[in-house]
């Protein structure tokens, strides 16, 4: 019997392939954030931007293992918000859909703007704001048709980003190791001496708080592991697999770019650009400008499935309007993809109409959103797998090393947020997206409130019995 997310007639299907959830894993994590914005971790850091990098790694890898052990266990279209949700109450979970959703509709907006200007200086002649529709109109198109349709898009699209990263890795050590005809290898010399860690620590530490946010996105595995045909053995092989690739394409790529491009190089502005051209390939700004492109237009993709999907699950536990809930004859929820595609074209609209007034402020107040969705799902398994040990339950996945590695994540998180609040830059934006959880957690609570009103049945003297929580 197919598998299907809810049992009433308002399910999603079950459609993904494990092969899509696979790739959907390694492309949610292999960005724009690394092929344009990897330069900023290198120019804070210096090569020493590795040591960032393996700790951030190290966190997403800790995280994924959480979040698949509970999605195994529990597969839901919420997936963290319901698993914050059975942990700490149904407020914390809604807050935390909330959250992730805000998060995500407002970048939708931000990806297609990027991809637009980004294709803009290859093809000057076309319209940035005509683009940038284009880019949504189409996407929403292919997240209106069927979950399978969607699948099978990310997967390409996932698949074009890693096989630019092999190619990249193939150049890049060829150059290293002086197999470029006519190309002088440039050796290990940015690791030697003071010039590993032209900052020190604190340059780690502030390319850690830069680099983290490189990872976003890993967590709509869990989100889509509810529409496969069968959840636990897909999202084992997902999380199986994705893990060692992640650090293997992102510690192999920056050490690439810290090997060749010196600090305080403009190389640094597109770096894998940078590289390429060290090793005498023409047209490698051009060939970096369009996987970019596809690398955003990717993330796209996958937050607009993301963000209906965490609506869906909002509204069937009425959190959110009930006619989010409702699906097409394909499965897919329809007025959820629409209500989150909205947001993103009325925020296209008055940024083209009022340019860096709007988006950059959206972008500042749900900036750090990534770090607490990680540092909820790490305190929802901590939570689960504790009363899960304690009833005997047999886990299809477990993380291993509990709870000493999800401890070990929430101390790394602790550390990012730290180094967060002391920077002068970040302080603010910390601040803005904690701002945005106590409005949405006070809202939540109110809605909590006022359906158990509503829904509380009358006493024979026609008082209302007490609310308990």
């Amino acid at each position: 019997m197919e598998h299907q997310t809810k049992t009433s007639d308002r399910a999603l299907g079950a459609a993904l392939k494990p092969r899509q959830l696979t790739m959907m894993g390694l492309g949610s994590a292999i960005g724009a954030g690394l092929f344009i914005g990897s330069g900023a971790g290198i120019q804070a850091a210096g090569p020493a931007v590795l040591i960032s990098y393996l700790v951030a790694g190290t966190l997403i890898i800790l995280v994924m293992w959480a979040l698949g052990e509970m999605a195994a266990a529990n597969p839901d279209s919420g997936a963290f918000s319901v698993y914050t949700a059975k942990a700490y109450g149904p407020v914390a979970g809604a807050t935390v859909g909330w959250l992730w959703w805000l998060q995500l509709v407002v970048v939708i907006a931000a990806e297609a703007l990027g991809a637009a200007g980004l294709l803009a200086t290859i093809f000057p002649a076309l319209p940035v704001w005509l683009m940038a529709f284009v880019f949504i109109v189409v996407l929403t198109a292919v997240n209106l048709t069927s979950v399978k349709n969607f699948g099978e898009f990310e997967f390409w699209f996932a698949l074009l980003k890693v096989a630019a990263i092999v190619a990249f890795l193939l150049v890049g050590f060829a150059l290293l190791f002086g197999l470029v005809p006519g190309v002088q290898s440039p050796g290990l010399a940015n690791f030697m001496g003071e010039g590993f860690a032209p900052s020190g620590f604190a340059g780690i530490a502030t390319a850690l708080f830069v680099v983290a946010f490189a990872f976003g996105g890993t967590e709509i595995v869990s989100v889509a592991a509810a529409e496969t045909a069968e959840p636990a053995r897909s999202v084992k092989k997902a999380v199986r697999t994705v893990l060692w690739r992640i650090l293997v394409f992102y510690i192999g790529a920056i050490f690439v770019i810290a090997a060749v491009v010196p600090v305080g190089s403009e190389g640094l502005k597109s770096p894998f650009a940078a590289v390429l051209e060290a090793a005498g390939m023409p047209g490698a700004g051009t060939a970096i400008t369009l996987v970019a492109v596809a690398a955003l237009l990717s993330a796209l993709n996958a937050n607009l499935y993301g963000a209906s999907r965490m609506a869906y699950s909002l509204a069937e536990r009425g959190e959110a309007p009930r006619i989010l809930a409702s699906v097409s004859k394909a499965r897919v929820p329809v007025a959820a993809v629409l209500a989150s595609v909205a947001f993103g074209v009325v925020t296209v609209v008055l940024e083209m109409a009022f340019p860096e007034m709007v988006l950059g402020v959206l972008l500042n107040i749900v900036g750090s959103t990534c770090l607490l969705v990680w540092t909820s799902a790490l305190l929802a398994q901590l939570a689960l797998r504790l009363r899960a040990d304690r009833e005997g339950m047999d886990l299809p996945l477990r993380m291993p090393g509990f709870p000493w590695l999800t401890v070990v994540g929430l101390v790394i998180l602790a550390a990012i947020f730290t180094v967060g609040f002391i920077g002068e830059d970040s302080r603010p934006q910390l601040l803005s997206t904690f701002g945005l959880v106590a409005v949405l957690a006070v809202g939540c609570w109110v809605n909590h409130r006022n359906r158990k009103v509503s829904t509380a049945p009358h006493s024979p003297t026609g008082k209302q019995p007490a609310l308990i929580d």
